[in-house]
Order: C-alpha cells, then structure tokens, then sequence
C-alpha cells in the first residue's frame, strides 16, 4: 500500500492499519509532512517513508491519498498544495503501481489537488464504494451508541 501526500490522521491509520492486517506501507510525502514519529518508530517493521512519489509507488497493491489541508489548516492551504503538488494521485503515478492497483480517498477531495479528476471519475474507481462504506459504519455506530 502506497500513501500519497501529507501524513496526517488518515496515514497514521494506515499505519496501525498495516500491523493490524499485516502489509507493507510505503508513505510517500516531502520532508516536513512526515506522519508522527513514534507511531513510525513503533511501526518500522511494517512502515517506511519515500519521499520521492514515483519510487514510493513502484510495485503497490494500493495509492492512497487524503486533503491536503484538513481543517484547522486551512491558512496552510496555499504553502501545502506548493509543497504537495508533486504528491497528487493521478493517472502517471497510479500506471507506475501493479497494473491492477485500486486506489482510495476518503472524501472530500479538492478535484486536481490530492487527487486528479481523471481519477476521481474514472469508472472502475473504489472511492464511491469506500465512502457507501463508512456511511453504513457510521450508522452502526450511531444506532451503537444510541442503544447504550
């Protein structure tokens, strides 16, 4: 699994996620947007940092990728999307991974951002599965803690 941009909450989940499940993590971000490091310390058996995109990507299963600036950083905005661009999924880093990698967002996405449009509407995208996905587990959880 390739992770494509800032290291933010949803890559430090992919990090417990790749211990969890058991898979190789390639986190591919610039100097600075590197995800917390002791999570990456207690995870190096499972996890490394690419900071260069097109090597990060050679040989995944799976590109993952997230906002660029989440909210609180919304001042950020500008100074990430410089310092990112060269991390955006997009269909030259999606054919550098396995000829049948899926790739995945968690939405929102800023369309020719963290991710191309190309991509977002491609046909055999999983995006609009994954999002189907958490709204099913996040009426779980509510119907959960509403009957607690």
């Amino acid at each position: 699994v390739t992770w494509l941009g800032d290291g933010n909450n949803m890559c430090q989940s992919y990090i417990n996620a790749a211990r969890l499940l058991d898979f190789e993590l390639v986190i591919a971000c610039p100097k600075g947007f590197e995800p917390q490091q002791g999570l990456l310390a207690a995870h190096k058996d499972r996890v490394r940092i690419e900071h260069d995109p097109q090597l990060a990507v050679l040989g995944s299963d799976l590109l993952v990728t997230d906002v660029w600036a989440s909210m609180g950083q919304e001042q950020e905005q500008d100074a990430r999307a410089s310092a990112l661009a060269g991390y955006q999924l997009n269909r030259a880093l999606l054919d550098k991974a396995n000829n049948d990698a899926l790739y995945m967002h968690c939405l929102p996405a800023h369309r020719d951002e963290e991710i191309s449009t190309e991509l977002m509407d491609a046909g055999n995208t999983v995006i609009w599965d994954e999002a189907e996905n958490r709204l099913h587990a996040q009426k779980a959880l509510m119907e959960f803690l509403l009957n607690a």
